[in-house]
């Protein structure tokens, strides 16, 4: 019975392993075709210099250092059984095909890692890359994480993302067809200049007819030292208030297909010091509770508005 207003991803996780699995967020990657300037692209205007890393000293430790360390501590103080290693930092798959098969193959050294999560970006997508996701699903769980952002082509050149919707939707497409086996996501950030509930309601609608199993939603939040620091410095971009972005979510939610599983329903900036807006951000368990307070109590669901 699921207890939550929407489909979460624990409970896919402990359908799917049959208990409660952990994600041990590894960093192999230190670029990505922004900073590496492609086509003329430039880092995303929200993107600090640890990319997507949750923890940034990753970078500095070998792939075995990195899932030994989180390993030990989940198994100590969570009595965990089983991993699943996540490949987050920059884009996992700008690199050669081999260096990454190599890595998945240390990974999955570990008798209790049952999977692989892959971070990456829909103009990142080789067949070669599909080949090896093949093989991998052969012989345990792989999910990919595109990271999507939006469908709306002025959102993506605003947020210098250096790719478009439409190379989104082909890449999913593509990934779809070749690796049947392969559990695919995106990733959705909501709280952008001129978004508002009905280009929210169009998104889940998209999502709806796309051949993905599931959404992480972030929220736009400001760092330090990133270009989108100087717009808000410089007055020319104001983040969206909690109230606006919990309704936000809520239309997003509500129209979604109800067999989209979700990873989540806001982000958190695990380096807090970094964060310059906004301050709600910050307080990542007080935002969730009061999400998951503001779907139940007005008796709202995941799919209620689904057609």
């Amino acid at each position: 019975m699921n207890s939550h207003p929407y489909n979460p991803i624990s409970q896919f996780y402990q359908s799917q392993f049959g208990e409660k699995v952990y994600k041990i967020s590894v960093s192999v990657a230190d670029t990505c075709p922004n900073r590496e300037g492609l086509r003329g692209m430039k880092t995303c205007n929200f993107c600090d210099q640890w990319g997507s890393a949750a923890y940034h000293k990753n970078l500095e430790q070998p792939l075995r250092a990195q899932i030994e360390k989180v390993r030990s501590i989940l198994k100590e103080k969570r009595k965990a059984n089983k991993f699943l290693i996540y490949f987050q930092a920059y884009t996992t798959t700008f690199q050669k095909v081999h260096k990454l098969r190599e890595e998945i193959a240390i990974a999955l050294e570990y008798e209790d890692v049952v999977g692989v999560v892959i971070g990456t970006r829909p103009d990142c997508i080789s067949d070669a890359l599909l080949d090896l996701w093949n093989e991998t699903a052969e012989k345990v769980f792989v999910a990919v994480e595109l990271g999507v952002q939006s469908f709306d082509e002025e959102e993506l050149v605003w947020m210098r993302r250096g790719h478009t919707g439409k190379q989104s939707l082909r890449a999913i497409q593509k990934i779809s067809k070749n690796c049947p086996k392969v559990n695919l996501g995106i990733h959705l950030i909501f709280g952008l200049p001129g978004e508002t509930e009905e280009s929210v309601r169009d998104t889940a609608k998209i999502c709806n007819d796309l051949p993905i199993h599931n959404v992480k939603i972030h929220n736009l939040h400001i760092l330090k030292n990133t270009p989108l620091e100087e717009e808000f410095r410089e007055g020319r971009f104001q983040p969206m208030d909690r109230e606006t972005y919990f309704n936000h979510v809520t239309t997003f939610i509500r129209h979604l297909r109800p067999d989209m599983v979700v990873h989540r329903l806001s982000a958190y900036a695990p380096r807090w010091n970094e964060l310059v807006a906004p301050e709600w951000t910050a307080h990542k368990m007080k935002t969730y509770q009061d999400m998951m307070d503001h779907l139940s109590e007005n008796g709202f669901q995941q799919g209620d508005l689904y057609s």
